[in-house]
């Protein structure tokens, strides 16, 4: 744990090695006392309107940090399309790009293009976010390298 008196750019470097470890396939071993997660939404979904998400598996082929921006990375996505997905992630306070490149990961596919420091955003990628001990806690989600980009998640 960092102290709280700890500089921005040990923060990140602690940041950058927690990541790291996720990113290798080991876990970091967390204290469950100290974890919250947000409640569930009390509201339901319907099967029709939920099945409109189109969830894909995606190969990240590169992986870039946004210019002049302190929390964009920018992908370029394997969507099994044969061509490149650009997508957008506030994620850099948790990962570097390097990190990155070459996890297979998930997306919504079928969100409308959005533009973030002036770049069109092609989706969303899916990031499991929590509470730890007083401060933010984020993991991308990966999966297995064998999974094909393109697969369709249900």
């Amino acid at each position: 744990m960092k102290s709280l008196d700890a500089k921005k750019s040990d923060v990140k470097a602690e940041k950058a090695a927690a990541a790291d470890e996720n990113v290798s396939g080991t876990s970091v071993q967390l204290d469950l006392s100290k974890v919250k997660v947000e409640p569930l939404f009390e509201d339901a979904v319907d099967f029709e309107t939920f099945s409109k998400s189109d969830f894909r598996v995606v190969k990240v082929k590169d992986c870039v940090a946004v210019p002049k921006s302190k929390k964009l990375l920018q992908f370029t996505l394997d969507d099994g399309t044969g061509a490149d997905r650009t997508i957008l992630s506030g994620i850099h306070e948790y990962y570097e790009p390097e990190q990155l490149i070459g996890k297979t990961c998930v997306a919504i596919t079928n969100l409308p293009p959005r533009k973030m420091m002036g770049i069109d955003s092609c989706g969303m990628l899916i990031s499991a976010v929590y509470e730890y001990d007083g401060h933010e806690g984020l993991n991308l989600l990966m999966l297995d390298d064998a999974i094909p980009a393109g697969a369709k998640l249900y």
